[in-house]
Formats: C-alpha cells, sequence, structure tokens
C-alpha cells in the first residue's frame, strides 16, 4: 500500500487504482534477485498493460526514464515509463514523435523526410542527429540474414527490422562483434568475448573495446566513436559504424588478387597503376558499365542514385548476367515503382534480392543500391577468365609483388585512425600530393605545419605535389626522422620503401610521443625502454621466464610472451586453456589471434596481424608493445 500512495503522488496521470494494476503486474513478471527485469523484456511487460504499444514509443518513454540499474527495469522504473506513455497520451503526442521542424541535416522533401527519425539529445536539446529508416530496416535484415543460427545470439534474432530495437540489441557488442567477424572473417577471436545474458557494465565495455579496436583494425572511421556511444545505443553513430562494417565485407572481393579477370575492366590507354587507384564503388561502376556496353545498350551509369532510379539499367545488368532467368520483359512497365518490383522478382531468381527495396531503387539511395550491385558483383561477376597473354605481363608482376602489401594496410589503418581527411585506402597513391602526409605530421606535432605555404586545392599538379612532399620531408628531418636519400618526389612516384621508411617513423614517434606524455618525467621512451617494460611485465603474469632481447627475437613468434605480458597487465584476462603449447603454424596463428583480441579488449588499437607476430616482424610488434605500455601507463 505504500508503494501505490508513493507512486500515485509522483505520477499524478495514474489514478491509485491504476497504479495498483500496474503494481501486481510487475510483481507477476519473472523478476530477479533484485526484483527487476531486463530491459529487452520491458516492451512485452508494458503490453501487460497496455496491449497496443509499439516497440519504439516504449523504447522512447525509458530513455527519458533514469533507472534504477543498467539494462534493467525496476517497479519505480516501469511505472515511469507507463507514466511517461499516459502524459504523451494526455499530450496529444506520441513519445519520440518527429519534431515539426525538418531543418535537420538538409531534410527538406517531405519524402525524404517521412523516411527519417530524428533523434534529440537528451542532454542537450538543441541537438539532433537523423538516421535513415530505410537503411535502418535494410541493415537489420542483413544482420539477421548473416548471423542467424549463430549460439551465443540466436535467442536475439531476428530483430524486428521496423523499430529501432537494433540499436538496443547491439548495446553489448556481441551482435557487433559478430559482424565484424562476418564481414571480415577472423579478426575478432571470439573466446575473449563476454557473453551471457546478463552482462555487467564492465563486462560491456570490455566487449565494446573489442568492437571499436576490431573496426580500426578492418578500416572502419571510428574517430568520434567510444565503447561507451556503443553501451549508450547511439543510434547515428551505431548505424554508421554498422554500414562502415557492411561495406568492408561487400567490397573484400573486388580485389584484382582475387578476381583477375578485372584486368578486362581497364579502358584504352589505362595502366594497371591507374586502374589500382580506383576505390571499389568506381570499380564497381566499371563493371556495370562493362555489362551494360556487352548487352548492346546505350545507356551508362555514373552514380548509384540517380542512373538507377528508373531500374532500366539494372533489367539490362540482370538480364546480361542471368539470361535464363532475367529477361528485359520489364522495360515495358511503365510505372516505376512496379518496374522496380519486377526487376527485384528477377534478382530474386537468381538468389540476390538484397539491401533495395522498390522504395529504395525508385528513390535513388546511393548505400543501398551500392550495397544490392557490390552484392550482384560478389555473386555473380560474370567475367570471361584472362587467357594467357604477354599483355597481362604487368598485371603477372603485380599480382606475384606482394612484399609490402602488409606494412602499407597497417600504416594506412594508422593514419586513418588520426582522421585523416580523405580517408587512405591505397597507401602510396593517397599521400602522393603530401597532404595526408602532412596532416599526420600536424597532428603528432601540433604546429608543425605552416598551412598558408601549403598546396591545398586538388587537382594538384606534380610540382606543387612535390613542394608539399618536399615540405613533409623537411619537417621529419627537423624532427630527427633517419631519412637520407629521401625527397619529395619519391614520396609522389610512390616509391614503396621509401614511402614506408618515412610513414614507419610518424608513427613510431606518434607511439613514442604516447608513452612520454604517460611518464612521470617525460623522457623521450627508447626500444629499450619498451622491451624492459615488456620483460617485466611478462615475468609478472606468465608461467614461463621467456625473456625478450629485441622486437626480432625469434621468441615472439609463438605469441606465448606477448601473452604473458597481457596477463601481467590483468592477471587473469588471458586463459592458459586456451593457449597452444604446440609449435605449428596452426597453433603459432591461434595464439598470435588470441593476443591481438585481448589486446582490443583491454582498450589497445592494434593494427598488425597474425602473421606479423608469427613471422617476428619487427615493427609491427613494436607498435604492439608500444599500444599496450601507453594502456597501462594511462590507467
Amino acid at each position: 500500500m505504500a508503494d501505490i500512495q508513493r507512486l500515485a503522488k509522483k505520477h499524478q496521470i495514474l489514478k491509485p487504482w491504476d497504479i495498483e494494476t500496474i503494481v501486481n503486474t510487475f510483481n507477476s513478471l519473472d523478476l530477479d534477485a533484485n526484483k527487476g527485469i531486463e530491459q529487452r523484456h520491458l516492451v512485452t511487460a508494458v503490453q501487460k498493460i497496455d496491449p497496443e504499444r509499439n516497440y519504439d514509443e516504449v523504447r522512447n518513454a525509458l530513455k527519458n526514464v533514469e533507472v534504477s540499474r543498467p539494462g534493467m527495469v525496476e517497479l519505480d522504473d516501469y511505472v515511469a515509463v507507463i507514466a511517461a506513455l499516459r502524459e504523451a497520451d494526455a499530450g496529444g503526442k506520441a513519445v519520440g514523435s518527429k519534431p515539426a521542424a525538418r531543418a535537420f541535416e538538409g531534410i527538406t522533401s517531405d519524402r525524404a523526410y517521412e523516411r527519417r527519425t530524428i533523434l534529440q539529445s537528451r542532454q542537450n536539446a538543441s541537438s539532433a542527429h537523423t538516421i535513415n529508416e530505410d537503411e535502418r530496416e535494410e541493415f537489420t535484415n542483413h544482420i539477421n540474414l548473416a548471423l542467424g543460427g549463430d549460439k551465443d545470439i540466436d535467442y536475439r534474432l531476428p530483430i524486428d527490422p521496423h523499430t529501432m530495437q537494433i540499436f538496443d540489441e547491439t548495446r553489448d557488442g556481441l551482435i557487433l562483434s559478430k559482424l565484424i567477424n562476418y564481414s571480415t572473417p577472423d579478426t575478432i577471436d571470439e573466446r575473449v568475448l563476454n557473453r551471457g545474458r546478463k552482462l555487467s557494465p564492465f563486462q560491456i565495455t570490455e566487449n565494446n573495446n573489442v568492437v571499436i579496436n576490431s573496426a580500426k583494425a578492418i578500416g572502419c572511421s571510428v574517430v568520434n566513436i567510444g565503447s561507451q556511444d556503443l553501451a549508450e545505443g547511439r543510434e547515428h553513430l551505431i548505424l554508421g559504424l554498422i554500414w562502415q562494417i557492411i561495406k568492408i565485407g561487400l567490397f573484400a572481393n573486388i580485389d584484382i588478387k582475387l578476381h583477375p579477370e578485372l584486368y578486362r575492366l581497364l579502358e584504352d590507354g589505362e595502366t594497371l597503376e591507374d586502374f589500382l587507384k580506383l576505390p571499389a564503388d568506381a570499380i564497381l561502376l566499371r563493371w556495370f558499365n562493362y555489362h551494360l556496353a556487352a548487352a548492346g545498350w546505350g545507356r551508362r551509369v555514373a552514380n548509384f542514385s540517380g542512373d538507377i532510379k528508373d531500374s532500366e539499367n539494372y533489367i539490362v545488368l540482370l538480364s546480361q548476367l542471368v539470361p535464363s532467368q532475367c529477361s528485359r520483359d520489364a522495360l515495358h512497365e511503365r510505372d516505376p515503382t512496379e518496374r522496380a518490383e519486377l526487376m527485384l522478382q528477377g534478382a530474386d531468381r537468381i538468389g540476390c534480392r538484397r539491401y533495395v527495396s522498390p522504395k529504395t531503387v525508385v528513390n535513388g539511395n546511393p548505400k543501398l543500391n551500392l550495397a544490392f550491385v557490390a552484392h550482384l558483383f560478389n555473386t555473380h561477376p560474370c567475367l570471361e577468365p584472362l587467357e594467357e597473354s604477354a599483355d597481362h605481363a604487368e598485371l603477372d608482376d603485380f599480382l606475384f609483388r606482394d612484399e609490402y602489401d602488409r606494412e602499407a594496410r597497417a600504416f594506412a589503418l594508422w593514419l586513418n585512425s588520426l582522421g585523416v581527411d580523405p580517408f587512405v585506402n591505397y597507401l602510396f597513391e593517397d599521400i602522393k600530393d603530401g597532404l595526408v602526409l602532412l596532416q599526420a605530421f600536424d597532428k603528432v606535432f601540433p604546429g608543425s605545419v605552416n598551412w598558408r605555404k601549403i598546396n591545398t586545392r586538388r587537382p594538384m599538379m606534380r610540382f606543387k605535389q612535390i613542394e608539399n612532399t618536399n615540405t613533409a620531408v623537411d619537417i621529419g628531418k627537423d624532427h630527427r626522422f633517419s631519412l637520407v636519400g629521401i625527397q619529395g618526389a619519391d614520396i609522389t612516384d610512390g616509391v614503396p620503401t621509401l614511402v614506408l621508411a618515412i610513414v614507419w617513423q610518424l608513427m613510431r614517434a606518434n607511439i613514442v610521443q604516447t608513452l612520454a606524455s604517460l611518464s612521470t618525467d617525460g623522457r623521450e621512451v627508447t626500444d629499450r625502454d619498451m622491451i624492459d617494460w615488456a620483460n617485466r611485465t611478462a615475468a609478472a603474469g606468465g608461467s614461463s621466464a621467456t625473456r625478450i632481447r629485441s622486437f626480432s627475437d625469434p621468441s615472439l613468434a609463438s605469441a606465448r610472451f606477448l601473452l604473458d605480458v597481457l596477463n601481467g597487465m590483468k592477471p587473469g584476462i588471458v586463459d592458459p586453456q586456451l593457449v597452444a603449447t604446440g609449435a605449428s603454424d596452426d597453433d603459432l596463428k591461434l595464439n598470435a589471434k588470441y593476443a591481438i583480441s585481448i589486446a582490443r579488449k583491454l582498450g589497445a588499437t592494434i593494427f598488425l596481424l597474425p602473421e606479423d607476430i608469427v613471422e617476428v616482424k619487427p615493427k609491427m610488434i613494436l607498435t604492439f608493445i608500444g599500444s599496450l605500455m601507453a594502456i597501462a601507463h594511462n590507467r
């Protein structure tokens, strides 16, 4: 009775007899030892009182309630949610309904507005973000299809694509971790993930650390996203991250090493080097147009929005890819939406009805149409294999020249982690005008670049590019980089060894600088300091007496020393039952994967691959130890 009187006084929208019913209903639920229910069961619980309430109404009401325990709902919270829903009804406005003003992020048309949800910040009423509902729906469908049957999360699937449920289900990091591994297999050693239906806030933070640092490692731009943003269900940030992860998976096979027949897409007079500079979406457009030309069709596509809205180019593409299943009959349909539906029925017959609907085709959603075309390429590339020919000599040379790939990949990911613009996809090409390199210098050594003297307007003539890269070399020399024999022209020309030399020294300087800023005396940290720290930490956490003399010590190949270091940083984080003791390549790689994922779980940004540890790449191992040392010093 006391509870009813107290709650009635607090929530005057509810009558005492209403509250009595609510209290009795709540007490009849499957409560935990502290008399609460998980938030994921709240919608069902509210519907026992108000059967017509939908997921998003309840979710938005909950946002205005300060819950007693993270992830849980207790009696007071339950009553507060129902009271908030009733207050919204009394005011004639649905909880979380869209505000009248439409001038958010360039939304000006009714059509665009209708398919967006405007999210207002709880902390700042004037701050708002938008999400595209079509994208939320299709990305949720992708997750349901890709992750269905996974033993750790199957009980949470399928997620309703028509609600905001996806943002609640991704809070604990499990679904996002699984999605990363679906897009880029083996990125995360799932043995390090915290699993279960009830995770503590600390366990959720650990999982989200793995998500954020693994997303960086596969090439996502996560400069303004932290583990707390995921735990709080920040919708616009989560949706953007999901898109990046999906896109990376879709683009993974658009690679001439995997599809040498992409060589057929080179245009007259174009070199392989020029073709390799194209981003994946440009290669997809080239592939699309190649098939349109082969079909004798007069039109071409230059984008994934306006040029595909009428579905005609799609209809011709599908009929060219699989003529036995897809015809051009749909071209005779006059209504654009009906034409799009007929086109998608053809796509369905070849197993490719994914990512788009008739509406998103007609509206020209660029992300979803890009995903659709990438899926078509991945399932039906339909490019004839190359024949033996001397004309393909440059391709043969490229396919066997991969000695710089892993270092270039790691350095590109590191540059992107600094927030450089534009995003670095192909290291040797994307830094040739010096601007990305100068941005990196300015972030590592603030104030080192006099931007008034830098050429910034693109496109840029070669001599202006060299002026910029010469400036970068000069700044490096000012900071005691070893750049003997390196000139700006070498960077502009993309000479691999010299480009890697300057970027590596810049990356190392960043690590050393970070460590110096965290030390008590501010002294510059040397390689010897890092090795000594690693040996001391390993001794504290390891079962063996292994010590390393340098970052090229052969014993590093097994990764057991690195696992000892990690266990020294946080005793118990390494499960000894999961450490392989054999010396086979599979055992070594398994340990390396385990070490990398644990490091990310601790919050370290790691760019090396398991192969870098197994092959004992000194530069990459230095970055690993340096990142761990920075985490330890920052605690």
